[in-house]
């Protein structure tokens, strides 16, 4: 694994916990750990169970006893390492987005590609709200017909992280690091996870972003001091960075909000929210997909749970149906608690896991694709082309 802290947490604990609830046809082995400070990454590897651990990418990618390259890094390196894991023959898993812009997500999922016939690698981005029980159940049900035909889309991303104006200026907040703000952070899960449930694809979008505070306080997790990630150490779940105290603040370069509608390719209307601004809201990704026999409605703050109405119910029953999805006829809960027992965050790491080494046991290509992820990168750059042009409609790619 390429990196640690907050994502690298999630990632490690998957890697280990699959393997002991699913029976997997390959056992993962945390091999090898490595990071930009030696103390920190042997540290994250002794809470985590990595055997060894090293400061160069290079390493990893060298090494013939390393099947598979995990990326959490910021999406200024993900380009490089994923395309260097390939072409060495390691399959590979990567954080999302994809990339920083749509030009390396291309060099990726080309990468991929050639991979694929070359040596038989994988790769897989990492789109982990797609594995949630709720979430896949949601997209079963849509391909089932229980909403009709697909008539409107709603999203929204909502976290306030970063409502005070006073929180440190961290790797996220950079554009050279993160790519993006809020839109590539957020509204790619907003976007990937709208589409996944209703088997549809954006096909152009108008849109807005918006900064909101233009300069933040430096501090420990700024640019000049950045690593792989947030220590995990700091306010929100280690989202946030450590204050410095020196008074000096530094230039946001990229978005606090993004505002944008799209149009599906049959047509459908989406609206799409994404802000880390939004006081109140911690982790609420929201998705209600509206058809002509029905609705659906998932909220990440409520994971275990999905609203289903069925407009042919007769009149005096109609109502939205909160549905408890822990049955093991569920999607991913055979193999986790009885009824009633409910999962959470960390488990959609678990279930992308266990899905990764399935298709590389199969010698299949695993979901969401690089290919997949290539196209996310191609609606947000849509969006931010758009908001630049005083968000005319503009087509993606």
């Amino acid at each position: 694994m390429i990196g640690h802290g907050f994502m690298g947490a999630a990632h490690s604990q998957a890697w280990r916990v699959a393997p002991r609830f699913f029976d997997l046809p390959l056992q993962p082995e945390p091999a090898l750990l490595v990071g930009r400070d030696a103390g920190r990454t042997a540290a994250a590897a002794a809470k985590w169970g990595w055997a060894q651990t090293a400061t160069d990418w290079r390493e990893a990618v060298a090494r013939e006893d390393i099947d598979v390259i995990d990326i959490v890094t910021p999406g200024a390196s993900h380009a490089e390492i994923a395309i260097a894991a390939l072409q060495a023959g390691k399959h590979v898993l990567c954080e999302k987005p994809l990339a920083n812009t749509a030009d390396e997500a291309r060099a990726m999922a080309e990468a991929a590609a050639v991979a694929r016939t070359s040596s038989g690698a994988r790769a897989m981005v990492g789109f982990t709200y797609r594995r949630l029980p709720a979430t896949t159940h949601a997209r079963n049900l849509v391909a089932a017909g229980a909403v009709g035909d697909v008539r409107q889309v709603r999203a929204a991303y909502l976290q306030d992280w970063l409502v005070d104006a006073d929180a440190p200026l961290t790797w996220r907040l950079q554009q050279e690091q993160a790519g993006s703000g809020v839109l590539g952070d957020l509204a790619a899960h907003a976007v990937d996870l709208a589409q996944y449930i209703t088997g549809l694809r954006l096909s152009e979008v108008s849109g807005t972003l918006e900064t909101l505070v233009p300069t933040r306080p430096l501090g420990a997790d700024s640019p000049a001091a950045a690593t792989d990630s947030p220590d995990g150490k700091a306010r929100a779940g280690g989202l946030g960075g450590t204050a410095g105290g020196s008074g000096e603040r530094g230039p946001v370069t990229v978005d606090d909000v993004a505002l944008f509608t799209g149009r599906f390719n049959t047509g459908v209307l989406g609206s799409f929210e994404a802000s880390r601004m939004a006081t109140g809201r911690k982790n609420a990704l929201r998705v209600e997909i509206s058809g002509t026999r029905g609705a659906l409605s998932f909220d990440l703050e409520d994971l275990n749970f999905l609203e289903f109405y069925d407009y042919t119910a007769p009149a005096d029953r109609q109502g939205f149906t909160r549905i408890m999805v822990t049955e093991p006829t569920h999607p991913y809960m055979e193999a986790w608690w009885p009824a009633g027992h409910s999962l959470g965050y960390e488990h959609g790491f678990v279930h992308q896991a266990r899905d990764f080494v399935e298709a590389v046991a199969a010698g299949t290509d695993p979901s969401p694709s690089f290919a997949d992820g290539l196209q996310v990168q191609e609606v947000l750059d849509a969006v931010s082309r758009s908001a630049g042009k005083s968000s005319v409609w503009t087509p993606v790619a």
